[in-house]
């Protein structure tokens, strides 16, 4: 295997835990969250130099609704910040954004502004992929609903319309917090993709985390169903 084989060039992460860090430390959820905030901050401003062409971070789910009415406001409005404050830097360092999702179906205004985000950074090399709105399996339901429409449903007519469509294909995927699950994340993408599963609550992993689930990956062998 050579060397670029063996380099993970899609990652995706299930940033979890940041409730029960808050927690431990006696503070608001709302806390955990802005905390998962820099830690987002911390690793796209790391990725040069580690071979990563996307990162995907399942940002929030479809199932997130089910949460208090606060504590999704919170999210929401993380989000505008997180918008508004770092796209100039995305667009200063090359990053391109790409969502998947129903996103579509968030409030008028961060829809606005995601689709600002998309144009913007449209010419990027370097992709960074957040999940808004969105669920594994409604994914495949979509996308099997379109290729139906355009024809024969097969297996490249559903790749070609998941909403990760256009990205690598996914390599590695890292959960934190120390749960072992996908939470309907990625489940067609995750077929093949090794997978990593953490303590770390996720306002505590750092780019150096990171960097030892890339040295991990390297070290694994795929067989992708072979011998």
């Amino acid at each position: 295997m050579s060397e670029a084989d063996s380099r993970a060039r899609h990652v995706a992460i299930i940033m979890d835990g940041n409730g029960r860090w808050a927690k431990r430390r006696h503070l608001p959820r709302a806390m955990g969250h802005r905390q998962g905030v820099e830690a987002v901050r911390r690793l796209v401003r790391s990725l040069e130099g580690t071979g990563i062409e996307c990162l995907t971070l399942y940002a929030f789910s479809s199932e997130n609704w089910k949460r208090s009415e606060d504590e999704v406001d919170d999210l929401m409005d993380l989000m505008r910040k997180f918008i508004k404050s770092d796209l100039p830097e995305f667009i200063a360092n090359d990053v391109k954004l790409h969502i998947l999702g129903d996103w579509r179906a968030l409030a008028p205004d961060i829809v606005a502004m995601l689709e600002d985000a998309l144009e913007k950074t449209s010419g990027g090399s370097r992709t960074i992929a957040v999940a808004l709105n969105y669920g594994g399996q409604a994914e495949i339901v979509h996308a099997a609903r379109a290729a139906a429409a355009q024809g024969e449903i097969t297996q490249e007519s559903i790749e070609a319309n998941l909403f990760s469509a256009g990205l690598p294909p996914l390599d590695l995927l890292i959960r934190t917090s120390g749960e072992v699950r996908l939470s309907n994340f990625l489940l067609w993408q995750a077929a093949y993709a090794e997978m990593l599963f953490v303590d770390t609550l996720w306002p505590d992993f750092t780019p150096e985390h990171l960097q030892q689930a890339l040295d991990d990956f390297t070290n694994r062998e795929r067989r992708f169903g072979g011998r």
